[in-house]
């Protein structure tokens, strides 16, 4: 981007640097550095706007990382909302149906217990006492037959009446697992609203870091040149930057087929006829279910733990469970760094604490099951290191160990 002359700057003011996130940063051109050089005042002003600019750079990705991990902490607590909200739905329709059952038993009962009533036959016994009137044990007997009956109705009341009773608690906890079904949804958009948020804010974590990565060095060239005495050219500068990130690149690229040689050295996923393979090797740690919350220096996790960990040790391979989209890859508060794919049919899978440099897919990125995604690490609300690996179905979390069990999938 072509910028305002900074030996004319030096003269009449200085190189405006942007509010963070605001607009892009106007920088200086070699060419205008190499005047600013020839004048000392120009040169002196130049040092002092390429310093600014530099810092510029180191804030905006402060800031922009930052409102990255806000972003992901709201993620995450919208996630627990809604799963919290899906639970709490399915405990009140249990209940609603418990008691649904148990009316049903127990108008079933009243009805036997009347059926009996109606067999002993109560209009006989009237009768029955009328011819038998001078017998007196007949009579004792037909009386006991009545104290009996008296006894069945009232039994039979009573029954009805808890049978009615149970009706009431059926409809009334029926009712209350409709309003959190309703809730329910309103927390699954807010779920999707906050990953959306989650991604924008990630992407431009990472756009900010590469224009950081970018233009630093060159900046930093720059004001070296600047404050270098002797009488060097910009080209020379140039070339010799030029050079080095050749010889940057070059190693990144090295050690990054390093890595991912070491990764696929750890062990193949096993991929099972269903398509599904085991995301991590190591045995459970910590299933589904409630548990108590684990704090560290990354934070609180959930009283209720919606994952399977499996203890991987450190720098193992993390699979793709299935082929699909990766919907999130980025730092998300408790989770450290996170991946999450979208496996097509409302079926997605969730990776956490990928130690630092440890993924390797980005946001929009097609995986193939058993896909080697990322390394294991204890990012995040985490004690040692592990995977912890997500289900969910229709945007709730489920049991991961029973869901891939059913697809062939044993931990």
């Amino acid at each position: 981007m072509a910028s305002l002359s900074i030996a004319a700057m030096a003269l009449g003011g200085s190189i405006a640097v942007p509010a963070t996130g605001a607009q892009a940063a106007d920088y200086p051109t070699w060419e205008e550095l190499q005047a600013a050089k020839a004048n000392t005042a120009a040169g002196a002003a130049a040092v002092v706007q390429v310093t600014a600019l530099i810092a510029q750079l180191e804030a905006n990705v402060a800031a922009t990382r930052a409102e990255a991990e806000r972003r992901t902490d709201e993620l995450i607590i919208a996630q627990q909302k809604f799963d919290d909200a899906v639970l709490r739905a399915e405990q009140l329709q249990a209940q609603a149906d418990a008691a649904a059952a148990e009316a049903a038993t127990a108008q079933k009962n009243a009805g036997q217990v009347a059926a009996q009533l109606y067999r002993a036959g109560s209009g006989d016994v009237g009768v029955n006492l009328f011819l038998d009137a001078g017998n007196a044990a007949a009579t004792e007997a037909l009386l006991a037959k009545l104290g009996s009956m008296e006894k069945m109705v009232e039994r039979t009341s009573g029954i009805y009446n808890r049978a009615q009773e149970k009706r009431n608690s059926a409809q009334a906890l029926g009712d209350q697992a409709a309003v959190a079904r309703a809730e329910r949804e309103k927390l699954r958009i807010a779920a999707e609203e906050a990953l959306a948020a989650a991604q924008a804010a990630q992407a431009a974590a990472e756009a900010a870091l590469a224009e950081s990565q970018a233009k630093k060095i060159e900046l930093e060239q720059q004001l070296a040149f600047l404050k270098d005495t002797e009488a060097k050219t910009a080209a020379a500068y140039e070339e010799g930057e030029r050079i080095r990130r050749e010889e940057e690149e070059r190693r990144r690229r090295e050690e990054e087929a390093r890595m991912r040689e070491a990764m696929a050295n750890g062990g193949p996923s096993s991929v099972a006829s269903s398509g599904w393979a085991r995301p991590a090797w190591g045995r459970i740690t910590s299933g589904y279910g409630a548990r108590g919350s684990i704090c560290t220096g990354g934070g609180c996790s959930n009283s209720f733990h919606y994952a399977v960990d499996l203890g991987t040790g450190c720098s193992a391979p993390i699979y793709a469970a299935n082929s699909g989209i990766v919907r999130f890859a980025g730092w998300s508060g408790t989770y450290g760094n996170y991946v999450q794919i979208d496996h097509g049919g409302g079926v997605w899978t969730g990776y956490a604490h990928i130690r630092p440099g440890g993924t390797f897919v980005g946001t929009g990125q097609w995986v193939n099951s058993g896909d080697n995604i990322a390394s294991s690490g204890t990012t995040g609300a985490s004690t040692g290191c592990h995977l912890h690996f997500e289900v969910f179905v229709g945007g709730g979390r489920i049991n991961p160990i029973s869901f891939m069990a059913d697809r062939g999938i044993y931990f």
